[in-house]
């Protein structure tokens, strides 16, 4: 196994090095480098899965300070959905990035990326984590700046303050565990962890939701998200939203549930209630958006919660020593976190081949993109299905298991997690129909109708390579929907080690879960529909016989020509959505009518709306403007005197040596 990672390592490597070679052709090789580097690892993350551990030192500076790593289950599954992802993104990459005028810096950046992602999850004590999850962050900057435009920029400034702020809160929790266990080893202070006073552990349990939860962009601490993801090129917003924020989810994993041990009910009430709104305000605000990126990005936010439901109903079991259900809720929380991993990278590369065919992110002016883009219209509605938990597809398993865990909260002791799981469970069943609702937009107003804007009109299907990625990752939402069997047995042996048990039993192709009775086939799903819809078209052929097929222009109320205005629009779509969650979304709208005869003829009627971000106006907008205000107080103290200087210095010395004495 040591020697898959060594490969897959050097594999990066060679793509980094490639990527800054002269010979701009040679270039490309970077990506295809990256692809075979997480083949390698991806296989060592198999291993992993099968139980067999392995910690090495890669070099040591002195005693403090050793940068070692340790490879064992819950670490071999984020590398294997790290390494799926990667294969099918680096494939995407190479006709992606042929347009792209600084390919050799793309290249760069891109395994150099991927080698921090993995360095993080394979970390096996406190220095190589944090200063694999600091180069994560800062080449995820430059990544997010890529483009040198003035979005990009503010965006890049705000998801470099939000991950530090995050960094901080991780920080003080690892001295807290150093201090308490007095070793750097994530596997010592393990061992070491009861030694640690109860109030403390609540203080970490905090420090860990807002640390990793910063970076996985959990409500309220998502603001950088919808402003990064979209500011990225695409490619690198597939693996951000794919598995860079996933890292939040293993920190969390890893602190709470594997380091920590048996936690408390209020732990996995507090996760549950923090996905449960992560959840539905995600897709609320998904809902508002006609930026194609962004409206991509808050989905993360909502399927961020989704996978929190899970963990922190696991949690809320564990504590009450209800191993098997923790168990059960543990693997539809990992099932949904590679289920998120691939059908968001598929849509985000679906936008991204979008953008690069029709050259804008707004839907409003896209439209009829299935006709001229056919294969990138196939995936993406595969995407959307996938998302949006429907049968035969990956999402509908795991939020089903997500489901079944939540109900079984009445077998808990506690009347108040007995209260919140069918809580949790209807913010779950709100959040799916929004979901539904939502893609129906947006596949519908980019890919249906009529081209709305002449780019559209003149789009074109994208390169073999672009894809091919695309391609890979459609099978793979299928092929984990209709077998789910073999997902949950890959996700069992990361599960067991941190909650005792492997919760289900798998039977023939069907899950069944003792505890409800309830079992699930998405194979007899998907053969149950195949037979219906051969029924249905041999009953509409013998039905109608042989009939010649006419085509014709659709009814037009009499007006000589159709035109893309007399579509309904995204703003449209979503009004009665925007009616009803008003006091969320704080609404603003403007409306501009010119007249030829005042009130008869109406020359053009101008609209313009927007949404205020419930935690921007009430919690941001606030803290920024105290921030300002202190700054302003603080800049009296620089005033340009070189006497006023001395002055502090004179000050601060005779401080010192007060307190000195």
């Amino acid at each position: 196994m040591e020697n898959l990672i060594s490969a897959g390592i050097f594999c990066f490597l060679s793509g980094t090095a490639v990527s800054l070679m002269p010979v701009r052709k040679i270039k490309t090789y970077a990506f295809l480098l990256s692809s075979f580097g997480a083949l390698f690892l991806g296989i060592a993350g198999l291993y992993m899965l099968q139980d067999r551990q392995a910690y090495f030192p890669s070099f040591q500076i002195s005693s403090f300070f050793e940068f070692a790593f340790h490879a064992d289950a819950l670490s071999g599954f984020f590398t294997a959905v790290i390494s799926l992802l990667t294969i099918a993104v680096s494939i995407y990459s190479v006709g992606y990035a042929k347009d792209i005028e600084r390919k050799g810096l793309m290249g760069f950046l891109f395994n150099t990326f991927l080698l921090s992602l993995y360095a993080v999850v394979l970390s096996g004590n406190i220095i190589t984590f944090l200063v694999s999850w600091e180069t994560m962050s800062v080449i995820s900057y430059f990544l997010v700046t890529f483009d040198r435009t003035e979005k990009s920029a503010r965006a890049g400034l705000i998801y470099a303050v939000m991950t530090h702020v995050g960094t901080a809160f991780i920080i003080v929790l690892f001295l807290i565990l150093y201090r308490y266990t007095g070793s750097m080893s994530f596997s010592a202070i393990k061992e070491h962890a009861a030694q640690i006073p109860q109030n403390l552990k609540h203080l970490i349990f905090i420090f860990s939701v807002i640390g990793f939860g910063t970076k996985a962009g959990i409500i309220p601490l998502h603001t950088w998200l919808p402003l990064a993801h979209p500011a990225a090129p695409s490619n690198i917003s597939s693996l951000m939203s794919g598995v860079m924020i996933k890292t939040g989810i293993y920190g969390l994993l890893r602190i709470v549930m594997d380091i920590m041990g048996p936690g408390y009910e209020w732990w996995g009430i507090t996760i549950i209630v923090i996905g449960a709104l992560s959840s539905v305000l995600g897709v609320l605000y998904a809902m508002m958006e006609h930026d194609i990126k962004r409206l991509l990005a808050y989905h993360s936010v909502e399927n961020i919660g989704i996978i929190l439901l899970g963990i922190g109903a696991s949690i809320m079991f564990k504590s009450h020593g209800l191993n098997n259900l923790a168990a059960i809720a543990l693997i539809a929380g990992l099932y949904h976190t590679l289920n998120h991993a691939l059908f968001k990278s598929l849509l985000f590369l679906g936008a991204g081949s979008v953008m690069h065919a029709a050259h804008t992110k707004n839907m409003e002016e896209m439209g009829g993109l299935l006709k001229l883009m056919p294969y990138t219209g196939l995936f993406f509605l595969i995407g959307s299905v996938s998302i949006c938990a429907l049968p035969p597809f990956n999402g509908f398993v795991s939020e089903w298991l997500t489901y079944q865990s939540l109900l079984l909260g009445f077998k808990s002791p506690s009347i108040t997690s007995k209260i919140i799981s069918p809580l949790g469970g209807a913010a779950l069943a709100l959040t799916g129909a929004l979901a539904a609702a939502c893609f129906v937009k947006a596949f519908g107003i980019s890919f249906l109708g009529m081209p709305r804007s002449h780019p559209a009109e003149n789009a074109r299907e994208v390169s073999p390579s672009m894809i091919a990625g695309m391609a890979l990752l459609a099978a793979l939402c299928l092929l984990s929907g209709i077998f789910p069997g073999s997902v949950i047995t890959i996700v069992s042996n990361a599960v067991y080690p941190i909650a005792g048990s492997s919760g289900m039993l798998l039977s023939k192709g069907f899950l069944y879960l003792a505890e409800t009775s309830s079992s699930l086939s998405p194979a007899v799903i998907l053969i149950t529909m195949l037979v219906m819809f051969a029924a249905a078209v041999i009953f509409v052929i013998s039905a109608g016989g042989r009939k010649k097929i006419t085509y014709a222009g659709s009814w037009d109320c009499g007006i000589p020509l159709l035109t893309p205005r007399m579509q309904y629009t995204a703003t449209a779509f979503t009004k009665p959505v925007k009616l009803i969650f008003k006091r969320i979304y704080l609404p603003r709208r403007e409306l501009k009518v010119s007249y030829i005869i005042k009130p008869f003829f109406v020359r053009s009627i101008r609209y313009s709306g927007e949404i205020t971000p419930f935690f921007d106006k009430y919690f941001y907008a606030p803290v920024t403007g105290f921030i300002h205000k202190v700054a302003e107080r603080v800049r009296l103290l620089q005033s340009g005197s070189l006497h006023l200087y001395l002055g502090y210095i004179l000050i601060t010395l005779i401080l010192l040596l007060i307190f000195g004495t």
